[in-house]
């Protein structure tokens, strides 16, 4: 299975996420708040204990990066595991807000 096509992104009204259903049937994802169009904060990251240790939230915050890099958008890791990926990933700079 491919799970980074099966991950989700939903948006109202300036808030967001990427979801993902897991096997047990919860669903791990990112929130963010957009600040404007060409701008997210992601605030929030989980992964239901049952599917942690196996990449999910990393899956995550690739496709995040993947549509900033699609749609121009910077992101603003405000959620530690984020924020911590991003230092693991220099070549997401060009997503990161300044």
């Amino acid at each position: 299975m491919d799970m980074q096509a099966e991950i989700r992104r939903e948006e109202t009204d300036g808030k967001g996420r990427y979801v993902l259903a897991t096997a047990d049937g919860q669903d791990a994802y990112l929130t963010y708040v957009r600040s404007s169009p060409d701008h997210i904060a992601i605030d929030y990251s989980f992964v239901p204990p049952s599917a942690r240790g196996r990449g999910v939230a990393a899956m995550l915050v690739l496709r995040a990066v993947q549509d900033a890099r699609e749609s121009g958008t910077s992101i603003t890791p405000v959620c530690g595991y984020v924020a911590a990926e991003f230092r693991r990933h220099k070549d997401w700079q060009d997503v990161l807000a300044q």
